[in-house]
């Protein structure tokens, strides 16, 4: 998982390198701003994705969390559920709120 992390850091670090310095060659203002828009863009598009990354592990947690502790004790099988449905919508709320706060600063 770390090995995974890092190289998504310096693949996200190259592709945002990348579109400054190709238009950088050009040297025309309009293409510099095109540039700078689209990297905002870029890592609006970074931010969102690891906000629904962060939602779905998490869900993915609390549901499993919840099938163990459901086949440890069946009796309270009721309780276990509704607290993992509550848990997963404010889960799910935060990652939304993450989601729209990312495509608005785009």
């Amino acid at each position: 998982m770390i090995r995974f992390a890092g190289a998504l850091l310096v693949l996200s670090g190259l592709l945002l390198s990348a579109v400054p310095a190709m238009a950088a060659q050009f040297g025309s203002d309009s293409l510099l701003a095109q540039a700078e828009t689209l990297s905002l863009a870029s890592i609006a598009a970074i931010g969102a994705g690891l906000s629904v990354i962060g939602v779905a592990l998490g869900i993915g947690r609390i549901g499993g969390s919840a099938v163990e502790g459901m086949a440890r004790q069946p009796e309270v099988a009721g309780q276990i559920q509704t607290a993992m449905i509550i848990a997963a919508a404010l889960i799910e709320g935060a990652g939304f709120f993450g989601l729209i706060v990312c495509l608005l600063k785009a």
